[in-house]
Formats: structure tokens, C-alpha cells, sequence
């Protein structure tokens, strides 16, 4: 069997150490070559060339922002596994891999062996891959204000409570107030909008974090948006986001959908995978059902 293992030696949990353990788990698996991330990017090119390579899988050590920079990279049938090196890996915690990278790396190394894979939908926006979640305006640029915060001295991305803050931070600066700011094609009009392909759509720590709660790694995609945001209602639009039960007169919700377009006012944040896309004035989100296969 050949590996390609694909590291980001940036990523918050990611160590010379565990490098070395999780090598070794995979190295019982078949042939095993390494490969660093050195630049945005550089994993999809990565990933392709090992695809163009025959490699008989690919794993991924990073955090999320590495892991949808492999699934853009994919190509052909090749199965994928994921090793959590970020903070919060959302994707492979999500999947039910353990969060220990070393744990991880058993699991997976038993799974290549085994032939053992499970067959997962994929989310695209505008041409661009994600796994589990993506986002229009309020969530988006929270995730630009994490990113102009800039990394810790080692290359450390700030972690989950910076991410809270900044939501917080881009709902303050709206004073409170966030008015209708998209278009919902054939739905109507939002504040915002969260886009998941799975469950949960986020982690604080060691709690998930149930934004869309139906929604599934086999299915299709899921989406919640906020018609609008008062000071007022502030803290129970919040309550009724994170329990996972928005009421239909204040959200506008869609499960198990192949496609979702929104038209916005004026050039907006999005994101997937946490990770900055620029701007938009619209963004088509489609399901790509059944387009990989995970090493579980």
C-alpha cells in the first residue's frame, strides 16, 4: 500500500513528537512518504499530485482549514483520512475519529489495512469544496477577524474563544441590530446564513455546537438564516441557534437540498471550513453527493 501523508507542522497540535508516533501507526499500514505544507494552498497541490501518483490513500494531518485544502485537491477514488492537528478539527471529530492524533492514526492505519471507508457527501460554494459548514456575512466575518488577529510566534492560530469574541465583536459593531442583508432564492430574505453538511456544525471546546442539527455527512446540505437580528431578541435568536430549534417565523431553514443560492445586497463575507473566501455578492452552494470515500 502506498501513503501519502500530508502535514500542516503548523497547525496548534501538530509536533515533532506526535509527528514521529503518528508516522509510525501509519508506516504499519504500507510505504509511507511525508509530505510538509509550506504555503495557502499548497495541500491541494499536494494531495493532487499524490493522486496523480496512485497512491492507494491519503491522510491529512492539520486542522480544518488543511483538510479542505486536501479535499480540493482530491481527485479519482482515492480514500482520505483526517488526523486532528488543529484546535478544534470539527471535520474528523465529527466523523467520529478520536481526538488524539495518535489514536487517530491507529484508527485510520487499521482502516487502510482493512479496506474499511465510508462514503461521504461534500458541500461546493462558487467552485470551492467544503466538508462541513460554510457561511454568508455574520459567521464569515467573524472569521476574518480571527484571521487579522494573526498567529502566536510558533504559527498558532488563535483558538475558540477568539472565534466567540469575534462573533460577538461583528455583532456589536451592527449595534445590535442586523437587518435582512440576502436574498434566499424562492425562500426570502435573511440576515445571514449557515450552510452545513453535517453535524455539529462547530465545537467550543468539548461542546458541539448543534446550529443544524439534522443535518448529515450523507445527505444532502442543510441551511439556517436569521431573518433578522434585534437587540431585543439578541439572546434568544442566540438560545434558539445553538440549542438547534429556530423557530419558522424568525429562520428561514432548507434540509437535504442539492443546491441553495444566495443573492446579496452589497459583496459580503463567506466562508468555508472556516476559511476566508473574500467577498461575495452571490454564492451558489451545491451537494456533491456521495464524492468521497473516509478512511473510518
Amino acid at each position: 500500500m502506498k501513503i501519502a501523508l500530508v502535514v500542516n507542522p503548523f497547525a496548534t497540535r501538530v509536533g515533532e513528537e506526535r509527528l514521529t508516533a503518528v508516522r509510525e501507526e501509519l508506516m504499519k499500514a504500507g510505504e509511507l512518504d511525508v509530505f510538509l505544507t509550506e504555503h495557502p494552498g499548497h495541500a491541494t497541490e499536494l494531495v493532487r499530485d499524490a493522486c496523480g501518483r496512485n497512491v492507494d490513500a491519503v491522510v491529512v494531518f492539520s486542522g480544518d482549514g488543511g483538510f479542505n485544502e486536501a479535499l480540493n485537491g482530491l481527485e479519482g477514488n482515492v480514500p482520505i483520512g483526517f488526523l486532528p492537528g488543529g484546535g478544534t478539527s470539527v471535520l474528523p471529530r465529527a466523523l467520529g475519529v478520536p481526538h488524539d492524533p495518535v489514536a487517530a492514526a491507529q484508527q485510520v492505519s487499521a482502516a487502510i489495512v482493512a479496506g474499511r471507508t465510508r462514503r461521504i457527501s461534500l458541500g461546493r460554494v462558487n467552485g470551492r469544496r467544503f466538508s462541513f459548514a460554510a457561511g454568508v456575512g455574520i459567521d464569515a466575518e467573524a472569521v476574518r477577524r480571527v484571521d487579522e488577529m494573526g498567529r502566536e510566534h510558533d504559527g498558532k492560530r488563535p483558538g475558540d474563544l477568539a472565534f466567540a469574541r469575534a462573533i460577538v465583536a461583528s455583532i456589536a459593531a451592527n449595534r445590535g441590530h442586523v437587518e435582512p442583508t440576502l436574498e434566499i432564492a424562492g425562500l426570502g430574505r435573511a440576515a445571514f446564513a449557515f450552510v452545513a453538511n453535517g453535524s455539529p456544525y462547530s465545537y467550543a471546546k468539548n461542546v458541539a455546537v448543534q446550529l443544524v442539527p439534522d443535518a448529515d455527512f450523507e445527505l444532502g446540505l442543510d441551511f439556517v438564516a436569521p431573518t433578522r437580528i434585534r437587540r431585543r431578541s439578541l439572546l434568544w435568536t442566540a438560545y434558539a441557534l445553538l440549542r438547534g430549534h429556530p423557530r419558522a417565523a424568525n429562520f428561514l431553514v432548507g434540509h437535504d437540498l442539492d443546491r441553495i443560492e444566495v443573492r446579496c445586497d452589497r459583496p459580503l463575507p463567506l466562508q468555508v471550513d472556516g476559511e476566508d473566501l473574500g467577498d461575495v455578492e452571490e454564492a451558489v452552494f451545491e451537494a456533491e453527493r456521495s464524492a468521497v470515500s473516509v478512511l473510518v
